[in-house]
């Protein structure tokens, strides 16, 4: 089995509207794009055209992010927390995305955890599509209530809907746990979608990595996971003069696939 590539719209082509950005990923030949909130906030015709243009699917999206980055877990956010997932899933089924991805927000210890799983039912019963939660470490992003792998795990175990999935980031999960794959391997069976980057920067996968992807993508595969691999960096130049990462990591995978 070989990789497949989504380009995440959040962090690559940040200078072009929405449309633009999707094709740009598909002449740098991805594979499928996946959205942070950008769709909720732009010209939907337009998106919509531009995907059916490219032929590209959409992974997912996220709700509406804010400064709080969501608010799901956010006490006394509980309604507004529904309004943007209605909000994430009418657009998701406008633009036939595969998962909605419901943020926590920045609570700290304080995080409603009650509030949290009410609202995650919410969007369980309004959408039909996967429904993910993200450990978002706390060297990133300070104070957001998510910040644990086994923290989410122990919530999707409580909602127990095989439609309530964990976003792997292998960059927050290494971060926090200084052991991807071995998190992975505890998880694998919760995993909806699969994200990278470079450990500690952040930037295109391989490039001053701690991670070996040659050997984590195949390892990952093996374990059961399916999708597309999220590529969710900062490019440290232009996304296209960095975009040599994609080839070298492929040519060291596929022997072994």
């Amino acid at each position: 089995m070989t990789a497949r590539f989504s380009a995440n719209t959040g962090f690559l082509w940040t200078d072009l509207d929405l449309p633009g950005r999707i094709r740009a990923a598909h002449a740098a030949g991805f594979d499928a794009v996946e959205f942070h909130d950008e769709a909720q906030r732009g010209d939907l015709a337009a998106v919509a055209a531009a995907l059916a243009e490219t032929g590209l699917p959409v992974c997912g999206l996220n709700v509406r992010m804010g400064q709080s980055a969501g608010c799901a877990a956010i006490p006394g956010q509980e309604d507004q927390a529904r309004r943007d997932v209605d909000a994430a899933a009418r657009t998701a089924e406008a633009l036939g995305a595969q998962a909605l991805h419901v943020l926590a927000g920045r609570s700290g210890e304080d995080g409603d955890r009650a509030a949290f799983l009410r609202v995650l039912r919410h969007a369980l019963a309004v959408s039909d599509r996967v429904v993910l939660i993200e450990p978002i470490c706390q060297q990133a992003m300070p104070g957001y209530f998510l910040h644990d792998i086994d923290q989410a795990a122990a919530i999707i175990e409580d909602i127990s809907d095989r439609r309530l999935r964990l976003m792997f980031d292998c960059f927050h999960i290494q971060t926090a746990t200084g052991d991807c794959t071995a998190a992975f391997a505890r998880h694998a069976g919760r995993v909806g979608h699969v994200q990278i980057a470079s450990v500690p920067g952040r930037n295109e996968p391989g490039v001053d990595d701690m991670l070996d992807y040659a050997r984590l993508i195949p390892a990952m595969q093996a374990a059961g996971y399916g999708g597309a691999f999220g590529c969710e960096y900062r490019p440290r130049g232009t996304v296209e003069a960095g975009l040599g990462w994609r080839a070298r990591l492929l040519a060291e995978i596929q022997p072994s696939a």
